[in-house]
């Protein structure tokens, strides 16, 4: 369930992260630094917080995957559209990465027994860790300390798999709900334009 949910993460995120760096017009380079950083950042960060290898680092896929999705992508010309982060392209692949990585997040913190602080923690971080690097790479502040519901999907995810395994029902099944779930929940959230308040 975990290679799933990384795979899945990666591939949307690569396409997110493209978007972003052809919106603030990046050349060839920059690109690839802006989405490697949003497809695989969250998840080196999260294997250095359990003190593991990163994956990213001991598997060819990860770097595989992003560049072919980056290859096809330049293909289409997708660099060329405009306000392509309005377009619902972008907003469904940003949200699959952000739940897919919570959950991967949340899962390696489980299997290394992390209490609920770790949990959460490790969910955030992995899911958000790239964007992250990637927006102050190109002097921009964060999106998620802008759009304050996107980090909170991450955080119930990993508080509800931390429930989900205490009471030993971590399957397939439930994970794929929780994905379908955290998914709706993420796109209401965008166009409902739901936000913490400040005040």
């Amino acid at each position: 369930m975990f290679e799933i949910a990384e795979y899945i993460g990666i591939v949307a995120f690569t396409t997110s992260g493209f978007f972003v760096a052809a919106r603030n017009k990046l050349d060839l380079l920059g690109v690839l630094i802006a989405t490697f950083l949003t497809a695989l950042g969250g998840g080196i960060l999260r294997d250095l917080a359990v003190d593991k290898v990163p994956f990213t680092f001991s598997h060819n896929y990860p770097a595989i995957i992003v560049l072919s999705v980056m290859i096809l992508l330049i293909l289409f010309k997708f660099h060329r559209k405009n306000s392509i982060e309005n377009k619902p392209l972008f907003i469904l692949s940003d949200s699959i990465g952000l739940i897919s990585f919570s959950i991967s997040g949340a899962l390696i913190a489980i299997e290394h027994n992390f209490n609920l602080t770790g949990v959460i923690s490790l969910a955030f971080l992995t899911a958000v860790g790239g964007g992250i690097a990637r927006d102050v790479i190109i002097n921009e502040v964060p999106f998620v300390l802008k759009t304050g519901f996107y980090g909170i999907i991450s955080l119930l995810i990993g508080l509800i798999l931390y429930i989900l395994n205490i009471f030993d029902y971590i399957t397939f099944s439930t994970i794929f709900f929780l994905f379908i779930g955290s998914l709706g929940l993420r796109i209401l959230a965008y166009y409902k334009h739901w936000s913490i308040p400040l005040r």
